[in-house]
């Protein structure tokens, strides 16, 4: 699942983007609200983490541009208000729980899981392809009804994969989405991984899943050769 941190406290950014890449989420950041708006406009967010002391543009109003474009995202706003009204106002505006500063890294992390449980109803929770079963809420990989463990890289890169059935990823690509930057001249990292992979999801079963394109990169699909 990927999360949208838009926050301009840069400690609090470091500390709020490792524990969730801590709990495997992927974690696209925007210190201003221009960049949250640009960032929103972009992808199809499983959760947006919204403070409201934004340079550039409000968060108040960059919580109404997102909830106007997308009705189901759930939005969890940060903020060191905590007045009634404020809490209202923002509620009123489409966020879906508030939490204030200073406040527990474990506490948020209770919120975002809650949050992602409840998410939007026309998310599927568990993602199917052939006899694969990903659940995004637990984390959880079956093959034919056999638990597969996975580390957190394999799982986010499988879930980067199955999420877009039939679909090729260049390793560029994979890269920014499941490790969230650049890593130039280092693009057999994702070569390693998808034989970590396939050696877990496809070599003790008969069907392959995982599909190589020879110069563009990978995907994902039933009786992939």
């Amino acid at each position: 699942m990927r999360i949208l941190l838009v926050e301009d406290e840069k400690k609090l950014v470091e500390l709020v983007a490792r524990a969730l890449r801590a709990e495997r989420y992927a974690v696209d950041v925007a210190e201003d609200g221009p960049g949250g708006w640009q960032l929103a406009q972009g992808y199809a967010y499983d959760l947006v983490i919204l403070d409201l002391m934004l340079p550039g543009l409000p968060g108040g109003e960059l919580l109404r541009r997102i909830r106007g474009r997308n009705h189901q995202v759930p939005i969890l706003i940060l903020t060191a208000r905590d007045a009634t009204l404020d809490k209202v106002a923002n509620f009123e505006a489409g966020a879906d729980d508030y939490l204030t500063k200073p406040f527990a890294l474990a506490e948020l992390l209770m919120r975002v899981k809650a949050l992602l449980r409840r998410g939007p109803v026309a998310r599927a929770s568990v993602l199917r392809v052939a006899d694969l079963e990903v659940d995004r809420l637990t984390q959880q990989v079956r093959r034919a009804g056999r638990r597969i463990e996975l580390t957190p890289k394999e799982y986010a890169l499988l879930e980067y994969l199955v999420t877009n059935p039939g679909r090729v990823f260049s390793r560029a690509m994979i890269i920014e989405h499941v490790w969230d930057q650049s890593f130039e001249g280092l693009t057999n990292i994702v070569d390693v991984y998808v034989r970590h992979l396939r050696g877990k999801i496809d070599d003790p079963f008969p069907v392959k899943l995982i599909r190589t394109v020879r110069g563009v990169g990978y995907g994902l699909d039933e009786g992939a050769a």
